[in-house]
């Protein structure tokens, strides 16, 4: 599985928030694919969460 950024992070925070061992924001959101199959969950649930839909998880 993969997880990328699209074009129009806001750098909210908010997947960081709900992913922090995926996720990194600074202005914006950057993943840390080692860790995307040992926490699918909370990727998934980052992606649904994010107010512009920029996380695409395939």
């Amino acid at each position: 599985m993969t997880v990328r950024i699209e074009d129009g992070c806001i750098g909210c925070g908010a997947c960081e928030s709900i992913c922090d061992a995926v996720f990194k924001v600074e202005d914006v959101a950057t993943v840390n694919e080692a860790e995307v199959e040992a926490n699918i969950d909370c990727v998934k649930e980052a992606a649904e969460s994010c107010p512009v839909g920029v996380i695409v998880v395939e």
